[in-house]
């Protein structure tokens, strides 16, 4: 079975390039993901090199079997440059029809994204910037819901939720605000 929703492919915006994910991404990324403070809203702590290589490969091979989900990740690096700044992803899961009347969704495919960017970047508007190219690339694709879970303190990533047009709900997933896609 293959996975669900489309593949990832490079992403152009006027400042970066977002390049699909591969393990080769690690050295570099294990240095843009390295300041304590990128945890403190998600747990965790900075992961050595052979621990995000081996994250990046299990994230390039996609969901193991049955795979009921896409995984679409994405690094994201300067043009400028050509250094890394950070990541973008999406998971993206199908509403089957007939199931809307019970989560009141439309059916289709779903999107939950996520973004991080490394603290030397932050505030540069990368994020931003890679969360809209994300969000807009989705929709082409014909994803009909995209959400976020963002901590209620990170005032930050709900910046960038709101910039990317999603909008806080009432719904919680682990503690953190469901951001749902403004129709």
């Amino acid at each position: 079975m293959t996975p669900i929703g489309p593949a990832a492919e490079p992403l152009q915006t006027r400042r970066l390039v977002l390049e699909p994910l591969t393990a080769r991404h690690a050295r570099e990324m294990v240095q843009v993901l390295a300041a304590p403070q990128l945890y403190q809203f998600t747990g965790g702590n900075p992961a050595t090199l052979a621990e995000l290589t081996q994250r990046y490969r299990r994230l390039a091979a996609g969901p193991p079997p049955p795979r009921r989900e896409g995984w679409l990740n994405w690094v994201i690096r300067q043009r400028e440059d050509q250094r890394l700044v950070g990541t973008v992803q999406a998971t993206v899961t199908a509403e089957p029809p007939g199931s809307a009347a019970v989560t009141a969704e439309p059916p289709g495919l779903r999107a939950a994204v996520a973004w991080v960017v490394g603290a030397p970047w932050q505030g540069c508007g990368y994020a931003t910037e890679s969360a809209q190219a994300l969000v807009s690339w989705l929709r082409e694709r014909g994803v009909v819901t995209i959400t976020a879970a963002i901590h209620p303190g990170h005032a930050a990533s709900a910046a960038v939720a709101r910039r990317a047009g999603l909008v806080p709900t009432a719904e919680y997933a682990d503690g953190e605000v469901v951001w749902r896609l403004a129709r």
